[in-house]
């Protein structure tokens, strides 16, 4: 690991003060040049594998007490960036209203990863493509920008289908970020500028040119909560994986549905696993407003959601295990009980 300043900050000015004077003294030889330290289960990992190397770490850790409040409301839902993982998923308002936020939080790494992981830390994570995290590699755009991509004719079995470029096919890691995408969550932000509120799904950048630009958060700038509009107890995340436990997706789904007298009113539908970045499947969902459920309608909104999909040598199987994801979603989604 390289030498780095360690800074703890006391309240969110201070925190902003110091990401941006370290941005502002960039050094070319730093990939990173500061880093907001939360749980730190991602970024100690990236530093030990000399992926990322920030000159300086400011610890946000005590503005805990102003931004982890999980607060369900008549009209929706607030949670601070720095609750707790494991806090949210277990939290009854939460199971009840938003299973697919809580479901997506336990099917995430281990139980002590989530004690330790915050949801900011969670949506900001980087992906697992080994050619990203092992700098054997030299041709990774993420990493190098214009050096190439290696996972293109390299083992890409963990690779995206969706929202690829021929600079990057990375796969966007997390589950969390699918249930607020489908959610129409909105992401706060606090910055130099004080804060500001954007829709989740502007958060992060399909890699295009640019892989090494992954999200739209200028430097200094630090996400603080996330509001769900509504509730949506008709709701489910479900995750393919290699093995039960502790895995990264293969591929999953997040699905909300408002169905009235049979009739599926309202329906969101992400993916995840299988894309780029968070990743929300609008013409799936078209196909479902309006309509009564049965297995046809499901394979059809499984076929659209999935029209776009580019596999590889090693990844093809995705588009069709993707397909029966959702698929099987849907299905649990309508039956459930609430």
């Amino acid at each position: 690991m390289r030498p780095f300043s360690y800074q703890r900050a006391t309240d969110p000015d201070m925190a902003v003060q110091a990401l941006s004077a370290a941005a502002a003294a960039n050094n070319p030889l730093t990939q990173a040049p500061a880093q907001p330290l939360a749980g730190g289960t991602t970024l100690i990992d990236l530093m030990k594998l000399d992926v990322m190397r920030p000159a300086a770490i400011v610890d946000i850790n005590p503005l805990a007490r102003d931004w982890s409040a999980i607060e369900p409301k008549d009209d929706g839902l607030r949670l601070g960036a720095l609750a707790k993982m494991s806090d949210v998923a277990a939290h009854d308002g939460i199971q009840r209203n938003y299973p697919v936020i809580a479901n997506s939080l336990k099917l995430a790494a281990s139980a002590q990863l989530r004690n330790m992981a915050t949801l900011g830390g969670n949506v900001m994570q980087r992906t697992r493509c080994s050619y990203f995290r092992d700098v054997s590699y030299e041709n990774c755009n993420k990493r190098h920008p214009g050096s190439g991509c290696a996972a293109m004719d390299g083992v890409n079995r963990m690779h995206a289908v969706l929202g690829v470029s021929d600079q990057c096919i990375a796969t966007y890691p997390g589950d969390f970020a699918q249930a607020l995408i489908a959610l129409d969550a909105m992401v706060e932000i606090t910055g130099k500028a004080g804060t500001r509120s954007m829709p989740f799904a502007q958060l992060h950048k399909t890699p295009g040119s640019t892989p090494d630009i992954e999200t739209t958060l200028q430097p200094g700038e630090l996400i603080s909560a996330f509001a769900v509009p509504g509730r949506w107890p008709r709701s489910v995340y479900l995750k393919a994986r290699d093995r039960q436990s502790y895995e990264f997706a293969l591929s999953s789904a997040a699905v909300a549905l408002d169905v009235q007298d049979g009739t599926i009113r309202d329906a969101r539908v992400a993916l995840g696993g299988v894309a780029t970045v968070p990743w929300r499947a609008r013409e799936a969902e078209a196909l479902l407003k309006g309509q009564k459920f049965d297995e046809a309608l499901a394979q059809r909104v499984a076929d659209a959601a999935f029209a776009d999909a580019r596999g590889r040598r090693h990844n093809s199987f995705k588009i069709a295990l993707g397909k029966r994801v959702v698929a099987r979603a849907l299905q649990q989604a309508v039956t459930m009980e609430i």
